[in-house]
């Protein structure tokens, strides 16, 4: 399904979004069965502790990652629309910018993981019994976290270009490569938490290897010497946009520092275990829905650049319509089928007790948040970084994480899994008043307005 960087402006929107967001949803397919396999592996194969652990480091490592997935979300933004007002030679040196930023940064992070991993650890929640195996699981994984940040940002170019096939590629290729190797290293070998993280790590430098073969051999930017002379203005442009990501991520590991010792305080190390599976399925789940966004951002961006704002609406409209009609259907299934997807996880009762009707909760107002996430993925790429971080934040910064404290001093455990659809509520009615406006003021040259 790869296209040109032109047809973003030429090919009617309901079939390019199509052919963006189906390649994007299925790499964020395989990468969400990779992630869930894996928690299966560990949850069957070693116990419902090793689930807890995972839950504890995953975090962390997805924080100093998303460092490359900031930077490739900017960045691509700044890509997107010079190559739609057609400044070839901007878009060069914004992705050359790039790859500096991402290795440098994240070799950075993690070279303060290391030095600082117990201390990390703890306060990402690994108290009690999860300790040992966190410990275990997140020494050989840290070291290849520079690897994922660079497939990460990688990633979003290479689908800004147009050739959103490929990045479906990149994400397919390590999920087959961690699933075998856990199997190899786990099942086989009895590598225990040591062998998931070994399997992982892997899989990312082996991501690494694609990527680098694409840019090399089939992208449309071919790379000089001078391309990499650092850029100042857009560099902060990059930084801008790329804040937002990046500050979405660290709210997020924020929140992953709260909701593990919320849940450790009222129902101890089991209680991570629950949130571990739920955290699972929201990424596998909803990857229709992330897969829509993803492919609605160069779509949007390069329209954006070329001033086609009836293009840019139309998009918008589309992808929330079929975005709605998705999370819609995937929360039928989760409301009548919990009980048998919780079980795949794990053999533990007290886990498998507790977990439906937190699940089933946590899904609640899943039909609603398309206008959420385009409505901010919008905002992002169109360059206006101050609306997306806003927007961006609103779900877990300024709703997720104070109910979170709050509700559970009144209601328990409850509490915590009553507050996401909460949440969800609160910041889709925010961005549905931000994007209505956007709609009907600044993008003039359209129709009425979508809400």
């Amino acid at each position: 399904m790869a296209i040109s960087a032109d047809e973003l402006g030429t090919q009617d929107i309901k079939k390019l979004l199509i052919k963006q967001a189906v390649p994007a949803s299925i790499g964020i397919l395989f990468m969400s069965v990779n992630i869930l396999i894996d928690t299966i592996f560990v949850g069957q194969w070693i116990g419902s502790l090793a689930i807890a652990a995972v839950t504890v480091v995953l975090p962390i490592t997805f924080l100093i990652s998303s460092l490359g997935m900031a930077i490739g979300v900017g960045g691509g933004s700044v890509l997107s629309r010079a190559l739609g007002s057609k400044d070839t030679e901007k878009a060069k040196i914004t992705f050359a910018n790039q790859i500096m930023m991402t290795f440098i940064l994240a070799s950075v992070f993690v070279l303060f993981g290391l030095f600082f991993s117990t201390e990390m650890l703890l306060l990402f929640g690994a108290k009690g019994a999860i300790m040992t195996p966190a410990v275990e699981f997140f020494e050989p994984i840290i070291i290849a976290v520079p690897f994922l940040a660079l497939c990460m940002m990688g990633n979003n170019i290479i689908r800004a270009e147009g050739k959103a096939s490929f990045a479906m590629i990149a994400m397919i290729i390590p999920a087959f490569v961690n699933i075998i190797l856990d199997i190899v290293f786990i099942k086989v070998m009895g590598l225990g938490m040591f062998g998931a993280a070994l399997a992982t790590s892997i899989s990312y430098f082996i991501c690494f290897l694609f990527v680098l073969w694409f840019f090399a051999y089939k992208s449309e930017l071919k790379l000089k010497p001078r391309h990499f002379k650092l850029h100042i203005p857009i560099l902060k442009e990059i930084t801008g946009l790329s804040f937002v990501t990046f500050s979405r991520q660290g709210v997020i590991a924020v929140l992953a520092i709260i909701l593990n010792h919320t849940l450790y305080s009222y129902g101890g190390e089991h209680s991570i275990a629950v949130y571990g599976i739920i955290s699972r399925m929201l990424m596998f789940a909803l990857f229709p829905i992330l897969g829509i966004t993803q492919g609605f951002i160069p779509i949007a961006g390069y329209n954006y650049g070329a001033q086609n704002y009836e293009r840019v609406k139309e998009s918008v409209q589309i992808s929330i319509k079929y975005a709605a009609l998705l999370a819609s259907l995937i929360f039928v299934v989760i409301l009548y089928y919990a009980t048998p997807i919780v079980a795949i996880f794990t053999t533990d009762a007290k886990v498998i007790a507790e977990t439906p009707n937190a699940l089933r909760w946590v899904f609640a107002a899943s039909p609603i948040i398309a206008i959420q996430l385009i409505g901010a993925a919008y905002f992002q790429a169109a360059g206006k970084a101050k609306k997306a971080l806003l927007l961006t934040l609103s779900k877990q910064g300024f709703f997720l994480i104070p109910l979170v404290l709050l509700l559970p001093n009144f209601f328990g455990i409850f509490g915590v899994w009553v507050a996401f659809p909460i949440a969800d509520v609160l910041s889709t009615l925010l961005t549905a008043y931000f994007l209505k406006k956007e709609m009907n003021t600044k993008l003039i040259k359209t129709t009425d307005g979508i809400l």
